[in-house]
């Protein structure tokens, strides 16, 4: 009998991410593949993503709205109800989950009280903001590390869980920026009526322990944004506490020819439009991975990716509208020699594949124990 896995998905972004592996389980003969789309994919805000998984036509497929205007501890209640009435009525095997999120801290949560295996994709990882702590927890929550390089695994294991229970596979979106071909940037401007011919991109997410300190954030940002003259596309922050700040401060740009705004974008034409960006601004994670893929000069802004990575070539600038401008006439012109930390040699999805074909991985104790390190 086929073994059974459920990969929770809440964000367009992540979903981007887990798409080659879902894919690769969806297709195999040896496991069942389940979707449970939860997250910002069910806001309309952000676009009710959880349309564009439905165009994949995926046997099995499940949308659960956990969002309503509540505080996220209420959230990450309903998001465990949902999804445990999921789990107890698929009987899963494994759960797969990843990231940062409290989607996938609710996922971790029920696999670890029913009983079933899970995997956490990209543990290790540090920012020095909440979502780091909530990464953590999250690995400690899980049974199996699929992790993105060698720093991460030493840190998982710092963390007190077994070597022989984590596995460096890559990460699944660098697999797609070096491996897959992205659409062409002609048609992804068409696709979203982006008439200029240069233009850098901007992301920002709250910090929700900087709370009080976001609406001053983000005027001095969107006032450099507004001095540099320069084109830019917009994106929308997540729904942290504190997005709906920003997004207003962002809204104020819409007017002006040189701007383009978003709630959200495909992942590969997102990536296309990285790919051919003059430079990327704010605090995303996009700035300490995609851009470094890809040699795209970067500007972050704030704590939100403090110490996430060792690239010299980023400048990293506190939210003052001078050290803005300060960064942006640096990064004029320049681009940098495509270089990644990340797994090299082999292919990211093959590898977790491979990992699951393993049939040691379905026995990895569910009682997990605290493994000391070596003196």
């Amino acid at each position: 009998m086929n073994k059974k896995i459920i990969f929770l998905t809440g964000t367009r972004a992540d979903f981007g991410k887990l798409k080659s592996l879902i894919d690769k389980i969806e297709n195999s003969k040896q496991f069942d593949c389940y979707i449970f789309a939860t997250g910002m994919h069910t806001i309309k805000k952000y676009g009710n993503t959880y349309g564009e998984i439905q165009k994949y036509n995926y046997k099995n497929l499940s949308v659960f709205k956990n969002y309503q205007d509540d505080t996220h501890d209420l959230i990450l209640a309903k998001t465990i109800e949902g999804f445990s009435n999921y789990v107890k009525k698929i009987k899963p095997d494994m759960v797969i989950i990843h990231g940062d999120r409290l989607e996938p801290l609710a996922g971790a949560i029920v696999g670890l009280f029913n009983n079933v295996l899970v995997g956490h994709i990209e543990g290790g990882e540090i920012s020095g903001t909440v979502d780091e702590i909530i990464r953590h927890s999250i690995t400690k929550l899980s049974h199996i590390h699929f992790v993105s390089n060698k720093d991460a695994k030493k840190r998982v294991i710092q963390m007190g869980e077994n070597p022989n229970s984590v596995f460096t596979i890559g990460s699944p979106d660098i697999e797609v920026m070096k491996k897959e071909e992205l659409p062409d940037i002609n048609i992804v401007k068409k696709y979203y009526n982006i008439k200029f011919d240069n233009y850098s991109i901007f992301i920002f997410h709250p910090v929700v322990t900087e709370i009080l300190d976001i609406r001053k954030q983000i005027k001095e940002i969107t006032n450099a944004i507004r001095e540099s003259k320069k084109n830019y596309v917009i994106i929308y922050p997540n729904n942290d506490n504190g997005s709906n700040i920003i997004i207003k401060e962002i809204e104020k740009l819409r007017k002006n020819k040189t701007i383009r705004i978003f709630p959200t974008l495909r992942f590969k034409y997102f990536l296309s439009l990285m790919k051919n960006a003059e430079f990327i601004l704010g605090n995303s994670s996009s700035i300490v991975r995609e851009a470094e893929v890809f040699g795209t000069p970067a500007i972050n802004i704030g704590s939100r990716q403090k110490n996430r990575t060792k690239n010299a070539d980023i400048i990293n600038v506190n939210p003052s509208k001078s050290k803005i401008l300060d960064a942006i006439k640096n990064v004029e012109g320049l681009r940098f020699t495509p270089k990644s930390f990340f797994n090299k040699k082999e292919n990211t999805t093959e590898l977790f594949y491979k990992t699951l074909l393993d049939k040691k991985i379905w026995k990895i104790n569910l009682h997990k124990q605290f493994i000391d390190l070596q003196r």
